[in-house]
């Protein structure tokens, strides 16, 4: 089929990208939903659907990919939470903001069968894709869906997905200290601290959050190079920070075949 990638920048939305690939789906676009410059919030909204902090990086995407990226401002809010969503009661959900971009890439003549979707645990954000699919007579395809979250991380580690912690809000993760990370490094402090807090290992409480800055899809990989750390809350026992990109470089892989 001819997929549709939602991405966030997250370690999830890009696995299940590949994911994808491997199934025999060819991804024809991306599509990303990223805060107004007019939002009160800032980088980060009070969404249940979208990652929005690390959105500078997603500009870079279809140069490291090879893909066309289409992004839409996020105007809505979550306005309908309860668990069945009924689109026709609320026309300025923040869901209604995919929908949209979706249909015009219809509109536009862009064929897809189906989106990409990085779902793992929450029912909240797989009802509200699955939604928006049967109003456009689309699948969803959510390979990362109920999957044991520590199997599944060692196994994004293992498929070379190079991406960071961006944001940390859990109890047990410091700013200073795990901000910028890999998930390869971060990999035995997260399960320790599930042994210990019971955090999720995939971040699926919103513990902390992932950019990717390289997978098997990339031709090119991304690099930060400056950054600004920002920090909500400095709770000596659970910060609630992240990190701003504020220059960003797309430069080409080495091959590890090279010696």
């Amino acid at each position: 089929m001819k997929v549709v990638a939602l991405v966030s920048g997250g370690k999830d939305s890009c696995y299940n990208m590949c994911l994808c690939v491997k199934d025999g789906h060819e991804i024809v676009a991306l599509v990303n939903l990223y805060p107004s410059k007019e939002s009160e919030s800032g980088d980060e909204l009070d969404s249940f659907m979208y990652q929005t902090v690390g959105h500078q990086a997603l500009s870079y995407y279809s140069e490291a990919i090879g893909i066309p990226l289409f992004r839409r401002e996020i105007t809505g809010k979550p306005v309908d939470q309860s668990y069945d969503y009924k689109e026709d009661k609320h026309d300025k959900d923040e869901v209604e903001d995919l929908y949209r971009i979706l249909k015009q890439l219809k509109d536009d003549n862009i064929e897809f069968d189906a989106i990409s979707v990085g779902a793992i645990h929450s029912n909240y954000q797989r009802i509200r894709a699955q939604n928006v699919c049967d109003r456009l007579g689309i699948k969803m395809l959510a390979y990362l869906w109920g999957r044991d979250q520590k199997e599944l991380l060692s196994e994004m580690i293992d498929n070379d997905i190079d991406a960071i912690l961006i944001k940390v809000a859990a109890m047990g993760l410091n700013a200073e200290k795990h901000l910028g990370k890999s998930i390869k490094e971060m990999y035995p402090t997260l399960l320790q601290l599930n042994e210990k807090y019971g955090i999720n290992v995939c971040g699926e409480g919103g513990e902390y959050e992932t950019l990717t800055l390289n997978c098997p899809l990339f031709k090119k990989k991304l690099v930060i190079d400056e950054s600004e750390t920002i920090v909500h809350s400095d709770d000596a026992f659970a910060a609630v920070a992240y990190l701003k990109p504020l220059k960003i470089s797309v430069i080409d892989k080495i091959s590890k075949n090279v010696v």
